[in-house]
């Protein structure tokens, strides 16, 4: 389940690439939560899936889908059409399993030594990987940075709220509900500013909003929402320090990029990294 999540996460950057030329973000978003919303409802009506019991489960999904994909996704696409380089805010990103681990650690949960180190050696790697592109049509302001810093906060808060608040329910109708509160915060901002644009349906923009809801909602979201269930958040988080390496090889067989022997450095020091964290855990 890890490997499989790490690949689909990976995709993520490459769907960007594809949709943004033809989309503003917070409407390709919206577009995106609705038919999530919409395709996970009936999947779990399908299946019978129970819903949440109570309001206040569906409440703390509610909040876990505002945080880690409203004001995440939202955030590094926003960030991203801001001007920031892909490099910059994947490492900007990456800093979210030393954070999770920064925040355990402070309320009294134990993150051991090997782990820390673990932490250490996957962002190396990981600044490794994007170095070559921290200089590429990065542009650095007051808005950029906010923005990147807006996901960064908001996935490591919804990791570790839905660690602490979600009690365990089925995949589907829990994913529903993050995408129907995620729609709801996104498509008024899209609606306040983004007048001046429009998506422009072609070729590109549609496979990657095929993309988008199929694979990486219905797959990626479900298996990250399944992983922070049965695992601790500090091992779930380390393996997003995977997820740059992955793209930049994504990257290199669909775009041609480069790949450097610095990249290749780091891919393995960030992998050795994420080992340790996970060994230690196990």
């Amino acid at each position: 389940m890890p490997v499989v999540f790490v690949l689909i996460w990976s995709t993520g950057f490459i769907v960007a690439r594809y949709a943004m030329p033809h989309a503003p973000p917070l409407q390709f978003l919206s577009v995106r939560y609705g038919l999530s919303a919409l395709a996970l409802g009936l999947w779990a009506l399908a299946g019978s899936a129970a819903w949440p019991h109570s309001r206040a489960q569906a409440a703390h999904l509610a909040v876990v889908g505002v945080l880690m994909q409203a004001a995440y996704l939202g955030g590094v696409w926003a960030a991203v059409k801001a001007g920031m380089g892909s490099g910059l805010i994947a490492l900007m990103v990456g800093l979210q399993p030393v954070l999770t681990a920064l925040w355990l650690s402070a309320r009294g949960g134990r993150v051991a030594p090997l782990q820390w180190a673990g932490l250490g050696l996957g962002f190396a790697g990981l600044a490794l990987v994007v170095w070559r592109k921290l200089g590429q049509g990065s542009e650095v302001s007051v808005l950029s940075v906010s923005l990147a810093l807006v996901a960064l906060l908001s996935i490591t808060a919804g990791t570790l709220y839905q660690k602490r608040f979600v009690a365990p329910c089925d995949v589907r109708s829990a994913s529903a509900v993050q995408q129907m509160a995620a729609l709801a915060v996104t498509l008024p901002l899209a609606w306040l500013l983004e007048r001046q644009g429009a998506i422009v349906w072609n070729v590109e923009s549609i496979g990657a909003m095929a993309w988008s809801v199929l694979v990486l909602t219905l797959g990626g979201n479900s298996l990250l929402y399944l992983l922070i269930q049965r695992g601790s958040a500090t091992a779930v988080t380390s393996l997003l320090y995977l997820v740059p390496p992955c793209t930049a090889v994504m990257a290199w067989l669909l775009f041609g990029e480069p790949i450097t022997g610095l990249t290749v450095a780091g891919i393995v020091l960030t992998a050795v990294g994420v080992g340790l964290v996970l060994r230690v855990r196990r």
